[in-house]
Protein backbone atom coordinates (compact mmCIF):
# COMPACT_ATOMS: atom_id res chain seq x y z
CA UNK A 1 0.00 0.00 0.00
CA UNK A 2 1.16 3.40 -0.74
CA UNK A 3 0.41 6.58 1.00
CA UNK A 4 -0.36 8.26 -2.15
CA UNK A 5 -4.02 10.55 -1.53
CA UNK A 6 -6.60 9.48 -4.35
CA UNK A 7 -7.99 13.38 -4.62
CA UNK A 8 -10.97 12.53 -2.82
CA UNK A 9 -9.32 10.96 -0.02
CA UNK A 10 -8.82 13.62 2.73
CA UNK A 11 -5.16 14.65 4.13
CA UNK A 12 -6.26 15.75 7.72
CA UNK A 13 -9.01 14.42 10.40
CA UNK A 14 -12.49 15.31 10.47
CA UNK A 15 -13.66 17.43 13.47
CA UNK A 16 -16.40 16.12 14.20
CA UNK A 17 -16.42 15.64 17.88
CA UNK A 18 -18.60 17.66 19.59
CA UNK A 19 -18.09 18.97 23.41
CA UNK A 20 -20.65 16.36 24.89
CA UNK A 21 -18.40 13.74 23.18
CA UNK A 22 -15.62 15.10 25.09
CA UNK A 23 -16.79 15.56 28.02
CA UNK A 24 -18.37 11.80 28.04
CA UNK A 25 -15.22 10.44 26.51
CA UNK A 26 -12.80 11.50 29.47
CA UNK A 27 -15.67 10.64 31.76
CA UNK A 28 -15.75 6.76 30.52
CA UNK A 29 -12.20 6.80 29.95
CA UNK A 30 -11.40 6.29 33.69
CA UNK A 31 -14.44 5.26 34.77
CA UNK A 32 -14.13 1.36 35.02
CA UNK A 33 -13.25 -1.70 36.38
CA UNK A 34 -10.67 0.16 38.24
CA UNK A 35 -13.87 1.78 40.05
CA UNK A 36 -16.08 -1.15 39.97
CA UNK A 37 -13.23 -3.61 40.84
CA UNK A 38 -10.27 -2.81 41.95
CA UNK A 39 -11.36 -0.24 44.83
CA UNK A 40 -12.51 -3.17 47.08
CA UNK A 41 -8.57 -4.60 46.94
CA UNK A 42 -7.26 -1.29 47.63
CA UNK A 43 -9.99 -0.56 50.76
CA UNK A 44 -8.90 -4.06 51.76
CA UNK A 45 -5.32 -3.41 51.82
CA UNK A 46 -4.55 0.43 52.90
CA UNK A 47 -8.22 0.81 54.98
CA UNK A 48 -10.80 2.93 53.75
CA UNK A 49 -8.83 6.40 55.16
CA UNK A 50 -5.62 5.13 52.82
CA UNK A 51 -7.45 3.99 50.28
CA UNK A 52 -9.00 7.50 50.41
CA UNK A 53 -5.69 9.09 50.60
CA UNK A 54 -4.20 7.83 47.82
CA UNK A 55 -7.00 8.08 45.12
CA UNK A 56 -6.92 11.63 46.47
CA UNK A 57 -3.66 12.25 45.82
CA UNK A 58 -3.44 10.84 42.37
CA UNK A 59 -6.86 12.70 41.74
CA UNK A 60 -4.84 15.85 42.60
CA UNK A 61 -1.68 14.47 40.17
CA UNK A 62 -3.85 13.86 37.25
CA UNK A 63 -5.47 17.12 37.83
CA UNK A 64 -2.06 18.97 37.40
CA UNK A 65 -1.10 16.65 34.62
CA UNK A 66 -4.82 17.41 32.95
CA UNK A 67 -4.73 20.93 32.75
CA UNK A 68 -1.12 20.83 31.52
CA UNK A 69 -2.22 18.75 28.51
CA UNK A 70 -4.90 21.01 28.03
CA UNK A 71 -3.23 24.47 27.97
CA UNK A 72 -0.59 22.59 25.04
CA UNK A 73 -3.98 20.95 23.62
CA UNK A 74 -5.99 23.97 23.24
CA UNK A 75 -2.72 26.02 21.99
CA UNK A 76 -1.56 23.13 19.38
CA UNK A 77 -4.73 20.90 18.96
CA UNK A 78 -3.18 18.26 16.88
CA UNK A 79 -3.99 14.04 17.11
CA UNK A 80 -0.21 13.48 18.01
CA UNK A 81 -0.89 15.56 20.75
CA UNK A 82 1.94 14.90 23.97
CA UNK A 83 4.29 13.14 21.47
CA UNK A 84 3.94 16.39 19.15
CA UNK A 85 5.03 18.49 22.28
CA UNK A 86 7.74 16.38 23.69
CA UNK A 87 8.98 16.38 19.89
CA UNK A 88 8.96 20.52 19.51
CA UNK A 89 9.49 21.56 23.40
CA UNK A 90 11.76 18.60 24.74
CA UNK A 91 13.25 16.75 21.62
CA UNK A 92 12.57 14.43 19.09
CA UNK A 93 13.43 11.50 19.79
CA UNK A 94 11.84 11.44 23.20
CA UNK A 95 8.75 12.50 21.09
CA UNK A 96 9.61 9.34 19.23
CA UNK A 97 10.41 7.41 22.21
CA UNK A 98 6.44 9.08 23.60
CA UNK A 99 4.23 8.52 20.85
CA UNK A 100 5.49 4.86 20.12
CA UNK A 101 5.22 4.04 23.86
CA UNK A 102 1.70 4.94 23.59
CA UNK A 103 0.99 2.94 20.95
CA UNK A 104 1.57 -0.33 22.50
CA UNK A 105 0.44 0.88 25.64
CA UNK A 106 -2.97 0.78 24.18
CA UNK A 107 -2.77 -2.08 21.41
CA UNK A 108 -1.93 -4.23 23.77
CA UNK A 109 -5.01 -2.85 26.57
CA UNK A 110 -6.98 -3.89 23.46
CA UNK A 111 -5.21 -7.82 24.31
CA UNK A 112 -6.18 -7.04 28.14
CA UNK A 113 -10.04 -5.99 27.21
CA UNK A 114 -10.61 -9.02 25.16
CA UNK A 115 -9.48 -11.19 27.81
CA UNK A 116 -11.85 -9.72 30.55
CA UNK A 117 -14.86 -10.33 28.06
CA UNK A 118 -14.12 -13.60 28.22
CA UNK A 119 -14.47 -13.64 31.76
CA UNK A 120 -17.24 -11.89 31.98
CA UNK A 121 -19.26 -13.38 29.52
CA UNK A 122 -18.32 -16.87 30.81
CA UNK A 123 -20.26 -15.67 34.02
CA UNK A 124 -23.70 -16.39 31.94
CA UNK A 125 -21.95 -19.10 29.58
CA UNK A 126 -19.61 -21.07 31.55
CA UNK A 127 -19.80 -23.81 29.48
CA UNK A 128 -19.03 -21.82 26.21
CA UNK A 129 -15.83 -21.37 23.80
CA UNK A 130 -13.51 -18.32 24.99
CA UNK A 131 -12.46 -17.33 21.02
CA UNK A 132 -16.25 -16.74 20.27
CA UNK A 133 -16.82 -13.68 22.89
CA UNK A 134 -13.16 -12.20 21.93
CA UNK A 135 -13.62 -12.46 18.07
CA UNK A 136 -17.33 -10.75 19.11
CA UNK A 137 -15.90 -8.10 21.01
CA UNK A 138 -12.54 -7.43 18.94
CA UNK A 139 -15.28 -6.95 15.61
CA UNK A 140 -17.67 -4.67 17.77
CA UNK A 141 -14.59 -2.65 18.43
CA UNK A 142 -13.42 -2.69 15.02
CA UNK A 143 -16.43 -1.68 13.39
CA UNK A 144 -17.16 1.14 15.80
CA UNK A 145 -13.60 3.02 15.11
CA UNK A 146 -13.82 2.03 11.36
CA UNK A 147 -17.37 4.19 11.10
CA UNK A 148 -16.53 7.55 11.49
CA UNK A 149 -14.69 9.58 14.21
CA UNK A 150 -18.78 10.56 14.97
CA UNK A 151 -19.56 6.89 15.29
CA UNK A 152 -16.90 6.63 17.98
CA UNK A 153 -17.70 9.66 19.75
CA UNK A 154 -21.64 8.73 19.65
CA UNK A 155 -21.25 5.63 21.37
CA UNK A 156 -18.36 6.35 23.60
CA UNK A 157 -21.01 8.98 24.59
CA UNK A 158 -23.87 6.14 25.62
CA UNK A 159 -21.25 3.77 27.01
CA UNK A 160 -20.00 6.26 29.29
CA UNK A 161 -23.85 7.22 30.49
CA UNK A 162 -24.36 3.97 31.29
CA UNK A 163 -21.31 3.71 33.54
CA UNK A 164 -22.00 7.46 35.10
CA UNK A 165 -25.66 6.61 36.00
CA UNK A 166 -24.75 3.64 37.62
CA UNK A 167 -22.20 5.02 39.89
CA UNK A 168 -25.25 8.18 40.45
CA UNK A 169 -27.35 5.06 41.23
CA UNK A 170 -24.78 2.98 43.13
CA UNK A 171 -24.07 6.59 45.68
CA UNK A 172 -28.22 7.34 46.03
CA UNK A 173 -28.14 3.49 46.93
CA UNK A 174 -25.20 3.56 49.76
CA UNK A 175 -26.12 6.32 52.01
CA UNK A 176 -29.90 5.11 51.98
CA UNK A 177 -28.15 2.05 53.39
CA UNK A 178 -25.89 3.96 55.60
CA UNK A 179 -28.70 6.05 56.98
CA UNK A 180 -30.59 2.43 57.65
CA UNK A 181 -33.36 3.57 54.72
CA UNK A 182 -32.60 0.77 53.22
CA UNK A 183 -31.25 -2.86 53.57
CA UNK A 184 -33.53 -3.70 56.47
CA UNK A 185 -30.84 -2.75 59.36
CA UNK A 186 -29.71 0.44 61.65
CA UNK A 187 -28.05 2.98 60.44
CA UNK A 188 -24.38 1.88 60.24
CA UNK A 189 -22.36 5.16 61.01
CA UNK A 190 -18.63 4.59 61.07
CA UNK A 191 -18.64 1.34 63.04
CA UNK A 192 -17.04 -0.44 59.75
CA UNK A 193 -14.63 2.31 59.10
CA UNK A 194 -13.23 2.61 61.89
CA UNK A 195 -12.76 -1.06 62.95
CA UNK A 196 -9.27 -2.57 64.07
CA UNK A 197 -7.05 -1.16 62.28
CA UNK A 198 -8.87 1.42 60.58
CA UNK A 199 -9.41 3.64 58.91
CA UNK A 200 -5.88 3.52 57.57
CA UNK A 201 -4.13 0.08 57.65
CA UNK A 202 -0.66 -1.26 56.81
CA UNK A 203 1.29 1.96 56.91
CA UNK A 204 3.09 4.03 54.44
CA UNK A 205 3.78 1.47 52.08
CA UNK A 206 0.83 -0.55 51.64
CA UNK A 207 -0.57 3.26 50.87
CA UNK A 208 2.24 3.24 47.35
CA UNK A 209 1.24 -0.01 47.08
CA UNK A 210 -2.40 1.56 46.43
CA UNK A 211 -0.91 4.66 44.83
CA UNK A 212 -0.01 2.77 42.11
CA UNK A 213 -3.40 0.62 41.81
CA UNK A 214 -5.37 4.27 42.11
CA UNK A 215 -2.69 5.71 38.62
CA UNK A 216 -4.06 2.74 36.72
CA UNK A 217 -7.42 3.64 37.38
CA UNK A 218 -7.31 7.19 36.21
CA UNK A 219 -5.46 6.08 33.10
CA UNK A 220 -7.12 7.07 30.18
CA UNK A 221 -7.82 10.99 31.04
CA UNK A 222 -5.23 11.91 28.59
CA UNK A 223 -7.25 10.58 26.01
CA UNK A 224 -8.54 14.14 25.44
CA UNK A 225 -5.70 15.15 24.21
CA UNK A 226 -5.34 12.52 21.27
CA UNK A 227 -9.04 13.74 20.67
CA UNK A 228 -7.98 17.38 20.09
CA UNK A 229 -7.10 16.65 16.05
CA UNK A 230 -10.99 15.73 15.98
CA UNK A 231 -12.77 18.23 18.15
CA UNK A 232 -14.94 20.94 17.09
CA UNK A 233 -13.57 24.45 18.59
CA UNK A 234 -10.63 22.23 20.96
CA UNK A 235 -9.47 25.72 21.90
CA UNK A 236 -12.48 26.23 23.80
CA UNK A 237 -13.88 22.26 24.48
CA UNK A 238 -11.04 20.77 25.57
CA UNK A 239 -10.05 23.05 28.78
CA UNK A 240 -13.80 22.97 29.39
CA UNK A 241 -13.90 19.47 29.21
CA UNK A 242 -11.00 18.76 31.25
CA UNK A 243 -11.95 21.50 34.02
CA UNK A 244 -15.84 20.16 34.58
CA UNK A 245 -14.84 15.98 33.98
CA UNK A 246 -12.11 15.97 36.47
CA UNK A 247 -14.25 16.96 39.59
CA UNK A 248 -17.26 14.42 38.88
CA UNK A 249 -13.82 11.86 38.95
CA UNK A 250 -12.60 12.78 41.70
CA UNK A 251 -16.11 13.07 43.33
CA UNK A 252 -17.04 9.39 41.92
CA UNK A 253 -14.32 7.88 43.32
CA UNK A 254 -13.42 9.45 46.89
CA UNK A 255 -17.50 9.19 47.57
CA UNK A 256 -17.94 5.46 45.84
CA UNK A 257 -14.19 4.45 48.14
CA UNK A 258 -16.42 6.11 51.30
CA UNK A 259 -19.56 4.38 50.89
CA UNK A 260 -18.16 0.85 50.42
CA UNK A 261 -15.54 1.49 53.27
CA UNK A 262 -18.65 2.62 55.58
CA UNK A 263 -20.88 -0.28 54.50
CA UNK A 264 -18.40 -3.08 53.94
CA UNK A 265 -15.93 -4.13 56.70
CA UNK A 266 -12.08 -3.57 55.31
CA UNK A 267 -11.40 -6.96 56.58
CA UNK A 268 -14.06 -8.66 54.36
CA UNK A 269 -11.78 -11.14 52.03
CA UNK A 270 -14.30 -10.59 49.36
CA UNK A 271 -13.41 -6.99 48.79
CA UNK A 272 -9.93 -8.89 47.40
CA UNK A 273 -11.87 -10.89 44.59
CA UNK A 274 -11.62 -9.67 40.75
CA UNK A 275 -15.17 -11.73 40.82
CA UNK A 276 -17.81 -9.83 39.28
CA UNK A 277 -20.32 -11.16 41.72
CA UNK A 278 -18.75 -10.37 45.23
CA UNK A 279 -17.60 -6.93 43.46
CA UNK A 280 -17.83 -3.58 45.97
CA UNK A 281 -20.67 -2.62 43.88
CA UNK A 282 -22.48 -6.01 43.88
CA UNK A 283 -21.94 -6.32 47.61
CA UNK A 284 -23.71 -3.09 48.25
CA UNK A 285 -26.53 -3.80 46.02
CA UNK A 286 -27.25 -7.03 47.17
CA UNK A 287 -26.99 -5.68 50.68
CA UNK A 288 -29.99 -3.24 49.43
CA UNK A 289 -32.26 -5.98 48.29
CA UNK A 290 -31.52 -5.51 44.78
CA UNK A 291 -32.55 -8.58 43.06
CA UNK A 292 -29.98 -9.73 39.94
CA UNK A 293 -27.49 -7.09 41.39
CA UNK A 294 -24.71 -9.73 39.86
CA UNK A 295 -25.79 -10.20 36.52
CA UNK A 296 -26.44 -6.14 36.40
CA UNK A 297 -23.17 -5.56 37.49
CA UNK A 298 -21.96 -7.82 35.14
CA UNK A 299 -23.62 -6.28 31.99
CA UNK A 300 -22.36 -3.10 33.36
CA UNK A 301 -18.48 -4.09 33.50
CA UNK A 302 -19.08 -5.58 29.97
CA UNK A 303 -19.68 -2.27 28.81
CA UNK A 304 -16.72 -0.44 30.71
CA UNK A 305 -14.69 -2.98 28.94
CA UNK A 306 -15.93 -2.67 25.50
CA UNK A 307 -15.44 1.08 26.51
CA UNK A 308 -12.21 0.66 27.20
CA UNK A 309 -11.33 -1.77 24.23
CA UNK A 310 -12.88 0.81 22.33
CA UNK A 311 -11.04 3.84 23.18
CA UNK A 312 -7.82 2.06 23.26
CA UNK A 313 -8.23 0.92 19.66
CA UNK A 314 -8.96 4.92 19.11
CA UNK A 315 -6.25 6.68 21.15
CA UNK A 316 -3.57 4.13 19.65
CA UNK A 317 -4.91 4.07 15.41
CA UNK A 318 -4.63 8.02 15.54
CA UNK A 319 -1.13 7.94 17.68
CA UNK A 320 0.59 5.12 14.99
CA UNK A 321 -1.65 7.36 12.01
CA UNK A 322 0.17 10.24 13.49
CA UNK A 323 3.85 8.66 14.23
CA UNK A 324 3.65 7.62 9.78
CA UNK A 325 2.28 11.27 8.89
CA UNK A 326 5.57 12.59 10.60
CA UNK A 327 8.07 9.67 9.07
CA UNK A 328 8.37 7.82 12.54
CA UNK A 329 6.35 5.04 11.35
CA UNK A 330 5.58 3.29 8.13
CA UNK A 331 4.20 5.88 5.23
CA UNK A 332 1.02 3.66 4.38
CA UNK A 333 -0.35 4.03 7.97
CA UNK A 334 -0.55 7.74 7.11
CA UNK A 335 -3.27 6.94 5.18
CA UNK A 336 -6.96 8.40 5.37
CA UNK A 337 -10.29 6.76 3.55
CA UNK A 338 -12.53 9.29 2.14
CA UNK A 339 -14.02 9.51 5.93
CA UNK A 340 -11.04 10.30 7.15
CA UNK A 341 -10.61 7.34 9.11
CA UNK A 342 -6.75 5.35 9.29
CA UNK A 343 -8.14 2.76 7.95
CA UNK A 344 -4.00 0.93 7.64
CA UNK A 345 -3.31 1.78 11.11
CA UNK A 346 -6.41 0.58 12.45
CA UNK A 347 -6.30 -2.96 10.92
CA UNK A 348 -2.76 -3.31 11.97
CA UNK A 349 -3.24 -1.67 15.73
CA UNK A 350 -6.49 -4.60 15.74
CA UNK A 351 -4.20 -7.35 14.46
CA UNK A 352 -1.27 -6.44 17.02
CA UNK A 353 -4.32 -6.58 20.11
CA UNK A 354 -5.38 -9.86 18.39
CA UNK A 355 -1.99 -11.02 18.42
CA UNK A 356 -0.99 -10.53 21.66
CA UNK A 357 -4.25 -11.49 23.13
CA UNK A 358 -3.72 -14.97 21.67
CA UNK A 359 0.12 -14.96 23.08
CA UNK A 360 -2.35 -15.84 26.77
CA UNK A 361 -2.96 -19.46 25.62
CA UNK A 362 0.76 -20.44 24.68
CA UNK A 363 3.78 -21.24 27.43
CA UNK A 364 1.41 -20.46 30.54
CA UNK A 365 0.55 -17.03 29.24
CA UNK A 366 4.47 -15.78 29.82
CA UNK A 367 4.69 -13.61 27.20
CA UNK A 368 1.37 -11.87 27.78
CA UNK A 369 1.80 -11.32 31.25
CA UNK A 370 5.34 -9.48 29.92
CA UNK A 371 3.27 -7.50 27.63
CA UNK A 372 1.10 -6.41 30.16
CA UNK A 373 4.10 -5.48 32.54
CA UNK A 374 5.31 -2.97 29.60
CA UNK A 375 1.48 -1.88 29.22
CA UNK A 376 0.99 -0.82 32.67
CA UNK A 377 4.45 1.45 33.03
CA UNK A 378 3.62 2.69 30.12
CA UNK A 379 0.89 4.73 30.66
CA UNK A 380 3.06 6.55 33.64
CA UNK A 381 5.40 7.01 31.09
CA UNK A 382 3.66 9.01 28.77
CA UNK A 383 2.30 10.78 32.07
CA UNK A 384 6.04 11.71 32.71
CA UNK A 385 6.44 12.79 29.26
CA UNK A 386 3.33 15.28 29.18
CA UNK A 387 4.56 17.21 32.84
CA UNK A 388 8.30 17.25 31.15
CA UNK A 389 6.80 18.73 27.52
CA UNK A 390 4.43 21.19 29.46
CA UNK A 391 7.12 22.42 31.71
CA UNK A 392 9.45 23.12 28.56
CA UNK A 393 6.66 24.32 26.81
CA UNK A 394 6.07 27.15 29.12
CA UNK A 395 9.43 28.30 29.70
CA UNK A 396 9.88 28.19 25.55
CA UNK A 397 6.51 30.33 25.68
CA UNK A 398 8.24 32.46 27.72
CA UNK A 399 11.97 32.80 26.74
CA UNK A 400 10.67 33.68 23.53
CA UNK A 401 8.69 36.75 24.66
CA UNK A 402 5.20 35.80 23.93
CA UNK A 403 2.45 37.10 25.69
CA UNK A 404 1.00 34.38 28.29
CA UNK A 405 -2.50 36.27 28.09
CA UNK A 406 -2.57 35.45 24.80
CA UNK A 407 -3.14 31.36 25.50
CA UNK A 408 -6.42 30.20 24.92
CA UNK A 409 -6.06 28.10 28.33
CA UNK A 410 -3.47 28.81 30.91
CA UNK A 411 -2.92 25.70 33.50
CA UNK A 412 -2.66 26.74 37.07
CA UNK A 413 0.09 26.59 39.57
CA UNK A 414 2.83 26.46 36.99
CA UNK A 415 5.40 25.38 38.08
CA UNK A 416 4.37 23.36 40.72
CA UNK A 417 1.66 21.18 38.78
CA UNK A 418 3.99 19.28 36.43
CA UNK A 419 7.20 19.75 39.14
CA UNK A 420 4.60 17.62 41.26
CA UNK A 421 3.27 15.69 38.53
CA UNK A 422 6.58 14.78 37.38
CA UNK A 423 7.81 13.57 41.05
CA UNK A 424 4.91 11.43 41.65
CA UNK A 425 4.94 9.59 38.69
CA UNK A 426 8.59 8.84 38.72
CA UNK A 427 7.80 7.49 42.65
CA UNK A 428 5.29 5.21 41.02
CA UNK A 429 7.49 4.02 38.27
CA UNK A 430 10.15 3.02 40.83
CA UNK A 431 7.62 1.56 42.77
CA UNK A 432 6.65 -1.03 40.68
CA UNK A 433 9.21 -3.43 41.25
CA UNK A 434 9.54 -3.24 45.20
CA UNK A 435 8.63 -6.15 45.80
CA UNK A 436 11.29 -7.59 43.94
CA UNK A 437 13.39 -6.51 46.98
CA UNK A 438 13.20 -8.42 50.19
CA UNK A 439 15.50 -9.69 52.68
CA UNK A 440 16.50 -12.87 51.07
CA UNK A 441 17.63 -10.27 47.95
CA UNK A 442 16.81 -9.06 44.50
CA UNK A 443 14.46 -11.28 42.65
CA UNK A 444 15.75 -10.52 39.50
CA UNK A 445 13.11 -12.14 36.80
CA UNK A 446 10.62 -10.54 38.81
CA UNK A 447 12.41 -7.01 38.51
CA UNK A 448 13.00 -7.67 34.74
CA UNK A 449 9.09 -8.08 34.35
CA UNK A 450 8.05 -4.85 36.75
CA UNK A 451 10.44 -2.76 34.63
CA UNK A 452 10.51 -3.94 30.97
CA UNK A 453 7.94 -1.31 29.99
CA UNK A 454 10.70 1.13 31.18
CA UNK A 455 13.47 -0.65 29.58
CA UNK A 456 11.66 -0.60 26.13
CA UNK A 457 10.97 2.87 26.45
CA UNK A 458 14.18 3.77 27.12
CA UNK A 459 15.90 1.63 23.76
CA UNK A 460 12.97 3.85 21.74
CA UNK A 461 14.70 6.86 23.02
CA UNK A 462 18.04 6.54 23.04
CA UNK A 463 18.07 4.04 19.94
CA UNK A 464 16.41 7.21 18.09
CA UNK A 465 18.69 9.92 19.44
CA UNK A 466 21.73 7.50 18.26
CA UNK A 467 20.82 6.67 15.18
CA UNK A 468 19.58 10.80 14.03
CA UNK A 469 22.29 12.38 16.54
CA UNK A 470 19.19 14.59 18.19
CA UNK A 471 19.33 16.86 20.83
CA UNK A 472 17.29 18.85 23.65
CA UNK A 473 15.82 22.20 22.20
CA UNK A 474 16.99 25.00 22.99
CA UNK A 475 14.08 27.11 24.52
CA UNK A 476 14.75 29.85 22.14
CA UNK A 477 14.17 27.15 19.16
CA UNK A 478 10.95 25.14 20.21
CA UNK A 479 8.59 25.16 17.07
CA UNK A 480 5.57 27.05 18.88
CA UNK A 481 4.36 28.29 15.48
CA UNK A 482 3.39 25.47 13.48
CA UNK A 483 0.56 23.34 14.27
Amino acid sequence: MSNSQSPSSPTELKRSLKARHLMMISLGGTIGTGLFLASGGAIHSAGPGGALVAYAVIGIMVYYLMTSLAEMAAFMPVAGSFRVYASKFVDPSFGFAIGWNYWYNWAITIAAELAAVVLIMKFWFPDSPSFIWSAIALITMFLINYMSVKGFGETEFWFAMIKVVTVIIFLITGVLIILGIMGGKDPIGFSNFTMGEGPFNGGFFTILGVFMAAGFSFQGTELLGVTAGESEDPEKNIPKAIRSVFWRIILFYILAIFVIGMIIPFTDSRLLSEDVAVSPFTLVFERAGLAFAASIMNAIILSSVLSAGNSGMYASTRMLWDLARDGKAPKFLGKLDKRGVPVNALIVTSLVGCVAFLASFFGDGVVYIWLLNASGMAGFVTWVGIAIAHYRFRKAYAAQGLDMNDLPFRAKGFPFGPIFALVLCIIIIIGQGYQAFSSDGIDWNSMFVSYIGLILFFVLWFGYKIKHKTKIIPLEECDLKSK
